[in-house]
């Protein structure tokens, strides 16, 4: 971590366990060094931070690149290793900045669901985080928050005192369908994506709160 990231890292993680209280299940999971994604549900936008002031290594994060355009904000963002993407969070720009990180040994946190969730509940996944996995070696950290709708979903103005956690999943490796998309169709590729899209979520899925 370099010294503005440390910095952040240190408030975030005082705030969370401070005003909400949080609690994180199975960080030993994330490897601390090497190439890693991280798959995480989407409920807030504490999301991100609150997965990141659980691990003892710096995470890449991503933002609307119009955000870096702001003087102080851009010179923050890049120093927290802020990915700049389009507003739709991805296209090929996107693509190229997440893999560029990853093959340099970092750790990377993407959505699956691609936005908020409105009601609180999980949602479809999108094929563009197949599509990053696929394009990569590193493995995939099921993520899961809880408590992240109720304490700042979309229907709040302001982040309420709730009992945050956060709970890690086994890594995935999709080494199979790796080496079958080296050399299978563009058809079968896309259906690749989907499988690999759904496979996270549905391991996203499956992770439970930890009973207190």
């Amino acid at each position: 971590m370099n010294p503005v990231y440390y910095l952040g890292w240190r408030f975030f993680r005082l705030l969370f366990r401070v005003y909400f209280r949080a609690r994180y299940y199975h960080a030993e999971r994330v490897p601390l060094q090497g190439p890693v994604i991280l798959a995480c549900n989407h409920a807030s936008f504490l999301d991100p931070l609150l997965v990141g002031s659980s691990l003892c290594r710096a995470l890449h994060y991503l933002a609307r690149e119009n955000l870096f355009r702001f003087p102080v904000m851009g010179w923050l963002l890049r120093r927290w290793q802020v990915v700049p993407v389009d507003r739709e969070g991805g296209g090929a720009k996107g693509l190229k900045a997440i893999l560029e990180r990853l093959l340099a040994g970092g750790a990377i946190i993407l959505f699956p669901e691609g936005t908020r969730t409105r009601d609180g509940q999980l949602q479809p996944p999108r094929a563009g985080i197949g599509l990053a996995v696929i394009k990569s070696s590193a493995p995939v950290v099921p993520v899961r928050t809880f408590g992240a709708f109720e304490a700042y979903g979309r229907h709040l103005r302001w982040p309420r005192p709730r009992r945050l956690s956060v709970q890690f999943g086994r890594p995935l490796l999709f080494e199979q369908l790796r080496a079958e998309a080296r050399t299978c169709s563009k058809a079968r590729l896309k259906e690749i994506y989907s499988q690999v899209a759904d496979e996270i979520m549905a391991a996203i899925t499956r992770l439970e709160p930890a009973e207190e």
